[in-house]
């Protein structure tokens, strides 16, 4: 029958050609999951995957930082090498580091780029225990689940974009969209959580460990949430509640039929790697004090804007407005403070006044205003500026800025802050030590308010009995190792 092509048809006729492309590089694009043995969807090669968790690890270890313990990262190398061999993918270049982190967490990157917090190591109490949690990482990796979620993400990407040909009104939204993607894939799903589960119980077993001891992991992880006050309805979240996860492991136990005491549990020997560990946040590197940041390892201190927000990462120390329309980022800079501003000056799109040359509390200082012209000619350009001052062999930059039309209101407020930074003299600040770990074997039973009593420690009885796995009003036996934080 004649057809007359319409406007939606002359949108979409230039799309076929591309669309059916992109369609046969889909068909050809389809692999075998290594632990399902199923054919999925994938657009990433291994050697990507690889390439992709390789640049993102280097990330962590500039933003996050590795825990400065030599032995304590040969430890948790070796243990996650040796899982990994009993992977679906034990040819991966597989890397096990902890990173210097409060926070009880582990992640996977692709590739096989583990990672655990250091937080999370003083709250296990066994080299079982870190062995399903270290397995369960593992099984992200071997099942492909970072990529799957990349692949997802690109292709209702790709919709989008089909869709913002179409349709004008997506196309005005479409940037909060992928925002929402985003945000959308930031985790692995509940499947996904529980699947890591399913293989990490495995990978532990098949190396020997008591994998009854994945049971305290999720009972530590349950402590923290109640702890912390935040329990959402398991829909809510990309992983399965804690309760939810140790009747899982409760019942993979109960299936299976091994002789338990020929199993690795590993208490003692992991205890004493984990003795004199530093526990919750390490003020040698800088804290907050309000909107004042002191650095006792560094020897400086400078302080931000009031009512400004901040954080303190191992790049740099960030601060922003309260509205979000102005920062100030402190880091270090190559050089002394004349060639880090000229290399600076350098940066494409930025214009720079003339630098003026001085001293910041007697410390040498170069400053410079400058300008920054935004692509998108909607949005006004950025103004600032940036102060270079050597302290202590180094160079830190501080740079404040915010849009051209807000530069009078915030502009005193730079000056303030950058021409806060100092050297700090203080000895109680220089001499600030982190809380730690300490292991103490009990000389008789007693209870873990009894042990407190004995041996105090710097967190309450609550906390103390969760990092323990011990529940506060049994009676321990003589002969238990029991860690507690000192100051």
């Amino acid at each position: 029958k004649p057809h007359t092509e319409g406007p939606l048809m002359r949108t979409l006729l230039p799309l076929a050609a591309p669309l059916a492309a992109t369609l046969a590089a889909l068909l050809a694009a389809c692999a075998t999951n290594p632990v399902t043995g199923k054919s999925e969807l994938s657009l990433y090669s291994e050697s990507q995957e690889i390439a992709m968790g390789k640049q993102s690890a280097a990330s962590v270890d500039q933003t996050v930082g590795l825990y400065p313990d030599s032995g304590v990262q040969r430890y948790v190398s070796a243990l996650g090498h040796s899982l990994a061999a009993h992977t679906e993918r034990p040819n991966l270049p597989w890397q096990f580091h902890v990173v210097d982190d409060p926070t009880v967490n582990a992640f996977a990157l692709p590739g096989g780029f583990i990672f655990v917090t250091r937080g999370l190591l003083t709250h296990v109490n066994d080299e079982a225990e870190l062995a399903t949690v270290v397995g369960h990482e593992c099984g992200h990796v071997a099942a492909k689940h970072s990529v799957n979620l990349m692949t997802q993400e690109e292709l209702m990407t790709a919709g989008l974009a089909v869709g913002m040909a179409v349709n004008k009104t997506i196309a005005r939204y479409g940037a909060y969209a992928q925002q929402g993607l985003q945000i959308l894939f930031l985790q692995f799903s509940r499947d996904d959580e529980a699947q890591a589960d399913q293989l990490g119980f495995k990978y532990a077993l098949a190396d020997s460990f008591d994998v009854r001891q994945m049971a305290p992991m999720f009972q530590m992880l349950d402590g923290i949430t109640q702890m912390s006050g935040s329990r959402i309805p398991e829909w809510q979240s990309t992983h399965p509640l804690p309760k939810n996860r140790l009747a899982a492991t409760q019942a993979r136990v109960a299936q299976t039929n091994v002789d338990w005491t020929r199993l690795k549990v590993g208490r003692a020997e992991y205890l004493r790697m984990i003795d004199g560990m530093v526990y919750g946040d390490d003020p040698r590197n800088g804290y907050f004090e309000g909107t004042r940041f002191v650095a006792p390892a560094l020897r400086f201190e400078m302080t931000f804007p009031p009512g400004w927000q901040t954080a303190n990462r191992a790049d740099a120390v960030l601060g922003a407005s309260a509205s979000g329309d102005a920062a100030i980022v402190l880091r270090t800079a190559p050089g002394n403070a004349q060639q880090a501003e000229q290399r600076f000056a350098q940066t494409q799109g930025l214009r720079t006044a003339a630098p003026s040359f001085g001293s910041v509390h007697g410390l040498p200082a170069t400053s410079v205003d400058f300008q920054l012209a935004e692509q998108d000619t909607t949005q006004p350009p950025v103004r600032g500026r940036a102060l270079f001052v050597q302290h202590g062999g180094a160079t830190y930059q501080l740079l404040g800025y915010t849009t051209m039309d807000k530069w009078y209101l915030y502009e005193p407020a730079f000056t303030q802050a950058l021409s806060s930074f100092a050297e700090v003299t203080d000895p109680k600040v220089l001499g600030v030590q982190p809380a730690r770990v300490r292991v103490v074997t009990l000389p008789h039973a007693m209870t873990l308010a009894q042990f407190n009593a004995a041996y105090p420690s710097s967190i309450g009885l609550r906390e103390l009995a969760v990092m323990n796995g011990l529940d506060s009003a049994a009676v321990i036996p003589a002969g238990t190792m029991v860690k507690r934080v000192v100051k």
